[in-house]
């Protein structure tokens, strides 16, 4: 029986801390709404994957298309 005392803690979960530092603080200071790696990871996935289904939009239609709106201007 392995000794509990041993054990690394663990982050809480619902920490607002993301790659080191807290993510609200990150974009205030860079100026950005969406973390700079979530934008290159979905501009990756639409250059060079299939995007057909994989961003899943529920609610309200009129909602639905707003957003797609905005994602289609942001990225063209």
């Amino acid at each position: 029986m392995k000794n509990k005392g041993t054990k690394q803690k663990s982050k809480k979960k619902g920490s607002e801390n993301a790659f080191g530092c807290d993510l609200t603080e990150h974009l205030h200071i860079s100026g950005q709404d969406v973390p700079q790696v979530l934008t290159k990871c979905a501009e990756f996935i639409e250059k060079h994957g299939i995007v057909d289904g994989i961003y899943r939009l529920s609610g309200i239609t009129s909602n639905i298309q707003r957003l797609r709106l905005i994602k289609n201007s942001t990225f063209g």
